[in-house]
């Protein structure tokens, strides 16, 4: 087999033809796909229980050691595996790191694979053998959900660009469009030491959508017009020529009149600053300034000599039990379903199956939400195969990444806006600036009904920099 590579992997993404692409790597003699290995939410294949006899338990606990097996195991020559932006991070600096690693990058045109995605949703159909079984449905563009696909499509092929750039290696870089030509697949075949060829492609998976996009999405001239705004160059290759830009930009809200921009930091209090800006200049959610990109943003800036910017922190307990009710506990719009059913089934967290009901009761709800502390805590020391959300990041790396583009003049704590906000909008020229108005989070126990030192001691274990570096004191 290869004398060059003792393994390989396919960085890809959902809906970017990876399926197709396996299969096809499968055809050739001597190399083995093991499907997403990585997946935090099974391993291999959503039936598989292993992978050459390693089980997702032991995977999720040591990482490194299903790598080796698929190093040295696979029969029959070299094995590989799919791995996707948001598999588990802790085995990703030793594939990038690792030149006896063979790097496929496979990428697609974003608005292809995000209008793919919307239908596959939508279906519940996600591959296709038998043309006959074919589900129909059109996609719903939403332009914020899009720009944030985009966002972590952009910032994981920069991740592995400069990676491959700093070790001074190179990948095999395959379209979309390539996994239909039997000669590129040959010729992947060949970089990766393979001897045999084929004579014609792997024909059991069916392209579900081939009908042109404007005839697969809904509300097609919302979707023109929102692509029209990002204002990139080359979209169909995204993987390595986008314009770099910072992750926080479309979230930034800028004041109607008043000449300040809030800068959010995720489960803090964005409804009552949003609010509080609205007040500010007698306006509706309409008037305000969204949707930045880093030239709006410019732009908005150029535009108003004296502006000011400020962020808001909330203290850590408090920010946890937000993003855990209304991500985690609940099941509703915005909640992170597929993150919610691993918790309960790796990570033992005690929460219904379904929406909380009638019966589930305020011990209940403090014996999930320790649990849940005590996962992020793990979670934010790079121990669990579940990605790091915004909405339970460290607000001192959240204040770091705005850096990139700007930072913000003021930092706000939740509990002084009502002393800094109209102070901070004084400045710029407001005469008689409202208070803000608190907004409760939506959850079926108030924090302070279960608030406890355990609670505390949690938070403070799994925060420690935001306490260290903010100078939080007890929530309590």
């Amino acid at each position: 087999m290869s004398d060059r590579f003792d393994y390989f992997v396919v960085f890809a993404e959902m809906r970017t033809g990876s399926n197709f692409l396996e299969a096809n790597l499968n055809a050739f003699a001597g190399l083995t796909c093991h499907g997403e290995a990585f997946n935090p939410h099974f391993i291999g294949y959503p039936t598989s229980e292993d992978i050459l006899g390693i089980s997702q338990q032991e995977r999720d606990r040591d990482p490194e050691r299903l790598l080796n097996q698929i190093r040295l195991a696979t029969p029959g020559g070299l094995g590989g595996f799919r791995f996707f932006h948001d598999h588990d991070p802790r085995i990703l600096p030793t594939l990038l790191t690792d030149p006896r690693c063979a790097k496929i990058v496979l990428t697609r045109n974003p608005v292809d694979s995000y209008v793919s995605w919307k239908i596959a949703q939508a279906t519940g159909q996600w591959k296709l053998t038998n043309v006959k079984k074919r589900k129909d449905a059109k996609a719903q563009f939403d332009a914020t959900e899009f720009e944030d696909h985009l966002e972590a499509l952009q910032a994981f092929q920069i991740t592995l660009m400069n990676a491959l750039q700093v070790t001074g290696q190179t990948a095999f870089y395959v379209a979309y469009e390539d996994l239909q030509n039997v000669e590129v697949m040959n010729g992947l075949a060949k970089w990766l030491g393979a001897y045999s060829q084929l004579d014609s492609l792997n024909t059991a998976l069916k392209r579900q959508n081939p009908e042109p996009i404007s005839d697969k999405v809904e509300n097609f001239a919302e979707m023109e017009a929102a692509l029209a705004r990002l204002d990139r160059f080359n979209l169909t290759r995204t993987p390595n020529f986008e314009p770099r830009r910072g992750p926080a930009v479309p979230g930034y809200v800028g004041g109607a009149k008043t000449p300040l921009l809030y800068m959010p930091i995720k489960s803090g209090p964005e409804v009552a600053v949003q609010n509080w800006l609205m007040a500010l200049d007698g306006v509706d959610a309409g008037a305000l300034a969204r949707d930045f990109t880093q030239k709006s943003l410019r732009q908005w800036k150029r535009e108003r000599t004296g502006h000011r910017s400020f962020t808001v922190l909330r203290h850590p307990l408090a920010r946890a039990h937000d993003a855990f009710c209304t991500k985690i506990l609940t099941t509703g719009p915005g909640s992170y379903k597929g993150i919610r059913k691993t918790l309960r089934r790796a990570h033992n967290l005690p929460i219904p199956e379904e929406e909380p009901g009638s019966d589930y009761t305020l011990e209940a709800h403090r014996e999930a939400f320790t649990a849940f502390l005590n996962f992020l805590r793990a979670n934010l020391s790079g121990q669990t195969a579940v990605r790091i959300d915004g909405h339970w990041a460290s607000q001192a790396q959240v204040i770091q990444g705005m850096s990139e583009l700007t930072l913000p003049d003021m930092i706000v704590r939740e509990d002084e806006m009502a002393s800094y906000l109209p102070a901070l909008a004084m400045q710029v020229g407001h005469q008689a600036p409202p208070d803000p108005v608190h907004v409760p989070v939506s959850a079926p126990y108030a924090l302070a009904e279960i608030y406890d030192d355990q609670l505390e001691n949690a938070a403070r274990e799994a925060y420690q920099r935001d306490y260290l570096m903010f100078g939080f004191d007890d929530w309590g």
